[in-house]
């Protein structure tokens, strides 16, 4: 019996170690949607601020949906982290077993997020533009030779597509909080990231060459004279 356990619990690790594909989780979070449209009060629901397993207490403790299954749970989960979902075929395809080198998040788990950054032929993965921005910017905190940068790539917030990070149109100070909390949210186009803006409350629209070292304490609430 003890083997048998064994094998069980070898079978499950993936799925607790994050190893979950972005399809898989682009479905868990639409059918999240469904159950916050007919079962919860939206308006009561914690923001999507931490990791999905800090989201799971948090709902429960929010009382904004009756009691839901360990599965329904989580499903709301992914969608307060992520929102409504339609995976584009150019999304950035995250192993995964990626932790984000700044935080140590699985970034498989927030495709919506998802940045990558590849050095020397290496590649990091982001869970928001603001850990990759840290990451790029503070040379004390993450050294390496910013000369072999040879891509950086963001999530379009609406498409999920993947885009080149410098060409891109970021959108700060919105009421839209990523796992990491207040984000740089990316979009291809400068009318999309105008039109994010009016619906979100955003503060102002940066290129990637504007984004500062104070900008990015900034985020997390801290100044930097």
């Amino acid at each position: 019996m003890k083997s048998v356990a064994f094998f069980v619990i070898l079978l499950a690790l993936p799925l607790f170690s994050g190893e979950m594909s972005a399809a898989k989780i682009v479905k868990l979070a639409n059918k999240g949607e469904k159950i916050v449209k007919t079962l919860c009060e939206k308006e009561k629901l914690p923001d999507s601020t931490g990791t999905i397993e800090q989201l799971i207490p948090k709902i429960k403790k929010s009382q904004a949906c009756p009691p839901l299954s360990k599965s329904r749970l989580e499903a709301v989960a992914y969608y307060l982290s992520n929102g409504s979902m339609k995976l584009s075929k150019k999304h950035i395809d995250v192993p995964g077993n990626a932790k984000c080198p700044v935080c140590g998040m699985f970034v498989s788990k927030y495709p919506k997020w998802a940045a990558l950054m590849v050095v020397d032929g290496k590649k990091y993965y982001f869970d928001g533009v603001k850990d990759l921005m840290k990451f790029y910017i503070f040379d004390g905190d993450f050294p390496y030779d910013r000369s072999k940068v040879t891509e950086i790539t963001v999530t379009d917030f609406y498409t999920l597509e993947g885009i080149p990070a410098k060409e891109a149109y970021y959108v700060t100070g919105s009421n839209l909080f990523g796992p990491m909390g207040n984000e740089l949210i990316p979009f291809k186009t400068e009318e999309a990231a105008k039109n994010f803006m009016r619906d979100h409350q955003g503060e102002a629209i940066v290129r990637f060459d504007q984004i500062t070292p104070k900008m990015v304490m900034a985020l997390d609430g801290i100044e930097q004279e």
